[in-house]
């Protein structure tokens, strides 16, 4: 046989609620079941709500400005790391390695990076210059979408150009 609802059990449920209290948690600190709290405070005029829509919108709110800011952040990071990475195709390099039946290191110092590797190196740029706008989009005006249209096609050319020429300029 169910327990009697006392007065002390609907005051302590009002006490309880006006502090913030899943119904849940009430559940637990008066030793009733989640329904019998849900009817108690379906008792009250006006009814106790338990609904925590306001409080899960905000916090989604928050977590959703937050990961917009995390994205905005490794989207101006990759910029950079495109811009340090493009950097590298017309520096000096040195390239070394072991050779010889002895196994000597070797090293040759050159004007710039081999061709297989500034093949390389644009596409890299590519890649973390696109990852970078899907993270955070290009803002602008009427003209972005041409402008994003042509770095595209640029890119493309860039790659097609890069696979066609092979290794015949030296790698």
């Amino acid at each position: 046989m169910a327990r009697p609802i006392t007065a002390a059990d609907r005051r302590r449920v009002r006490e309880l609620h006006s502090q913030g209290k899943s119904r849940n948690e009430i559940a637990r600190a008066i030793g009733r079941s989640p329904s019998t709290v849900s009817k108690i405070a379906g008792q009250f005029d006006p009814p106790l709500s338990f609904d925590r829509a306001p409080q899960v919108e905000a916090a989604t709110r928050a977590r959703t400005a937050d990961l917009a800011a995390r994205r905005a952040a490794l989207a101006l990071d990759l910029q950079q790391d495109a811009e340090r990475l493009r950097g590298q195709l017309w520096s000096p390099s040195v390239y070394g390695e072991f050779a010889g039946k002895d196994g000597h290191w070797q090293q040759v110092n050159l004007d710039q990076p081999r061709f297989g590797d500034q093949r390389q190196i644009v596409a890299s740029v590519q890649t973390a210059v696109g990852t970078s706008l899907r993270l955070a989009p290009a803002e602008g005006g009427e003209n972005a979408e041409q402008v994003r249209s042509m770095l595209g096609a640029l890119g493309e050319a860039l790659t097609q150009a890069a696979n066609d020429d092979g290794g015949a300029a030296g790698g």
